[in-house]
């Protein structure tokens, strides 16, 4: 739990974090090629939080004690099935995003990886590629996850050079 600076002022679980929409820590990472396409998921109907939606990148709440950059390995592997060494990840943000379901603060990282996409743990129902300067045009079509929409992807197009979402 995230006081108001995002300093960490305390320990919730889960279930009290989504029930009170308690502010918390998050971790983001985007999944590029080498040839400048994006990996986007479209999250499990099961999900607690934006179920079914579709999402520019991969991640979530880093364990009490978990460092930032091992929550991302973490994350990007259980979900995308994707492993990579924490120094191949590279941090180009660090955001807030707050609406009625979820608050929360933590970096974004870019890893570019050519290597298959794997998800195994069911948060991921479905993967798909976008093309270098076409996630505008893909966002405007697809059902995005609402912190996706409004926080992640105007990073990610600012460095991917498809105009405004």
């Amino acid at each position: 739990m995230l006081d108001e600076s995002g300093a960490v002022v305390g320990v919730v679980t889960r279930g009290q974090m989504r029930a009170a929409n308690l502010p918390h820590r998050n971790v983001v990472v985007a999944l590029r090629r080498s040839d400048g396409r994006w990996v986007v998921h479209r999250r499990a109907d099961w999900k607690d939080v934006n179920p079914g939606l579709w999402d520019v990148a991969f991640g979530g709440v880093p364990a009490p004690g978990e460092s930032d950059t091992d929550a991302a390995v973490r994350e990007l592997a259980e979900e995308a099935g994707v492993a990579v060494d924490a120094d191949r990840l590279v941090e180009v943000a660090r955001l807030r995003h707050a609406d009625d379901r979820t608050r929360w603060s933590g970096p974004v990282y870019v890893v570019v990886d050519d290597g298959p996409v794997v998800p195994a743990d069911g948060e991921v129902a479905e993967v798909a590629e976008v093309a270098a300067g076409e996630l505008t045009a893909w966002a405007a079509g697809h059902p995005l996850c609402p912190d996706a929409r409004t926080t992640v992807l105007p990073v990610l197009v600012a460095l991917d050079g498809s105009g405004p979402p």
